[in-house]
């Protein structure tokens, strides 16, 4: 398994803060310790500090998709010497008006973390020609409107391994929250990992609407649960812990069960449920796009990362390994070195428009 870093203490503690901070006031939010001080690398052509803002929909306590996403921002500031700001935005009307207020303010970039801004990432784009535009998991381009693709099918496919070879009912669930094309690709590549590590494997598949109703996030998983499941991933954000929370109730009532966890190493969310993670590294690919971007690399086209660059992998919860068979973690280990050769192709969505074929690993 690749080498991860490890998160320190103190990232968790900022997370926090942030999180109590944007609760009690709303709206647009400096990162904690306020504006960055500028240093030679986070200078502009001109000089000036790069300023740099974070748009999300959920809240960046979730432990998840937009936690990563604020501990990229976090990383711009302490790497880079950055001046960063995040802003939690609702609303189609809310995406507009954050884009609109950051280009007249003369922002660099701004970090749309999710697919359901690139429609306002493009009509932004077009208005302030000298913003870039970042959208994770987006899927239109222009010259300054840079899709984030990360390749996360790659890790979900590695945790379908995982799932199909710890099943012991022979079916596993999958819990998704808008089914957008880039979470309907993890879900397409999971259930080929379950399929290859059991042929005989049964994938339920269940999609919520919404990235954070707890109520119904647990609703589905039980349901699952209740028709054999005792393997369950999720593609949620702040949903996810009710998902953790109904596998963990059913194993306290005798039956075995286990979770798998998404976008962001989450083993120690729930460390007594948790198998593992397929993650993304999130500031880890944040930092690498801004270097691209101070060095002109960025714009026009979408932006790749995946498991050859550390970005994306199967992350095993260190707690529970003892559970899982050498025999299959072997053998996921030897579909990672494929995946990394080019070898084995996972599954995925193709969804960038006018983007022929999909690019390797």
């Amino acid at each position: 398994m690749a080498d991860r870093p490890t998160r320190p203490a103190i990232t968790t503690a900022l997370l926090l803060a942030a999180a109590t901070l944007l609760a009690a006031c709303g709206g647009d939010a400096p990162a904690p310790g306020g504006a960055a001080t500028g240093s030679p690398e986070g200078a502009s052509p001109e000089g000036a500090t790069v300023r740099a803002a974070l748009l999300t929909q959920g809240p960046v306590s979730d432990a998840g998709w937009y936690a990563g996403a604020y501990e990229g921002l976090l990383m711009l500031r302490d790497s880079l010497g950055w001046d960063v700001r995040h802003q939690q935005t609702r609303t189609p009307a809310e995406f507009d008006e954050a884009f609109h207020s950051y280009g007249s303010q003369g922002y660099d970039v701004v970090f749309a973390h999710g697919n359901e801004y690139q429609d306002a990432a493009m009509r932004a784009g077009e208005r302030f020609p000298d913003m870039t535009v970042v959208v994770s998991g987006g899927g239109r381009v222009a010259a300054n409107v840079v899709p984030l693709i990360f390749r996360l099918e790659q890790g979900s496919y590695l945790a379908g391994m995982l799932a199909g070879g710890m099943t012991a009912t022979g079916t596993v669930g999958m819990v998704g929250g808008v089914a957008i094309p880039p979470a309907e690709g993890t879900f397409l590549a999971f259930e080929a990992g379950a399929l290859a590590a059991n042929p005989d494997v049964t994938v339920l598949e269940a999609w919520i609407g919404s990235w954070d109703d707890v109520a119904a996030a647990k609703e589905a998983a039980v349901a699952q649960l209740r028709r054999g499941a005792d393997v369950v991933i999720h593609n949620t954000d702040g949903a996810s812990f009710a998902i953790f929370q109904a596998v963990r109730e059913e194993r306290a009532r005798g039956r075995s069960a286990w979770a798998l966890g998404m976008n962001r190493d989450q083993n120690d969310v729930a460390p007594d449920v948790i198998l593992g993670s397929a993650v993304i590294r999130i500031p880890q690919a944040f930092l690498a796009l801004a270097r691209a971007w101070q060095a002109g690399g960025v714009g026009g086209s979408p932006f790749h990362t995946g498991m050859d660059v550390g970005i994306v992998d199967l992350v095993v919860n260190p707690a529970l390994a003892d559970h899982i068979p050498q025999e299959l973690l072997d053998r996921i280990d030897a579909a990672r070195r494929a995946i990394l050769d080019g070898s084995l192709d996972v599954p995925r969505v193709q969804f960038i428009e006018g983007e022929e074929g999909a690019p390797g690993p």
